[in-house]
């Protein structure tokens, strides 16, 4: 079972269904299906999901993910493209690049003209995309671009968000990051 993925549902169920195959699919992960009928409680529900016994359930690397949001959550940084810019070389890492520019296109877009995701507020959306910022340094020199040149709205929201105290004291260094991503390659292959 180490790199297998496997997702254990049944047919109506909306958050498997509705959720995380959408996910998988998007991402283009291959897995296994398991049909689970929740009211039959099978060894492999039980074993996988002892306290509430529901489906669905990711199965990845051994690990049991049971509430379909944090799978989805799973999935989405699990297999985020980001990694492969800085984490494998080649082809591979061209055709990651061109997704990751694509997404960066969508963050800008979405952002407009606003000081912040939300309008005139620093709030949810700009929490959770500036964990991605401590990154940025790597993938751009792992990746060969500049976010700068390329999105200067993007560059402009991460200059007012790292204006905030709160989020000084909760990133991490990018050099540090650079020199983490460095290990990183070392491990994975591509240096």
């Amino acid at each position: 079972m180490a790199d297998e993925v496997i997702l254990l549902d049944y047919w109506p169920s909306m958050f498997g269904m509705g959720t995380t195959k959408i996910a998988l699919a998007e991402k283009g992960v291959a897995y296994e299906y398991k049909e689970t009928d929740p009211r039959a409680k099978t060894s492999l529900l039980i074993e996988t999901n002892p306290i509430h016994k529901k489906i669905p359930v990711l199965i990845h690397k051994g690990k049991q993910i049971c509430e379909p949001l944090i799978q989805l959550e799973y999935i989405d940084e699990f297999y985020d493209p980001s990694w492969k810019v800085w984490g494998t070389r080649g082809e591979e890492q061209v055709t990651a690049k061109k997704e990751l520019l694509e997404h960066f296109k969508t963050l800008e877009t979405e952002l407009g003209d606003k000081t912040y995701y939300g309008g005139g507020v620093f709030g949810f959306v700009d929490i959770a995309l500036m964990g991605y910022y401590s990154w940025f340094k790597a993938i751009e020199k792992f990746g060969e671009f500049s976010i700068e040149a390329e999105f200067p709205k993007l560059t402009q929201w991460t200059k007012r968000c790292l204006e905030r105290e709160s989020v000084i004291m909760s990133i991490a260094d990018s050099d540090k990051i650079v020199e983490y991503a460095y290990v990183l390659r070392r491990k994975l292959g591509a240096e």
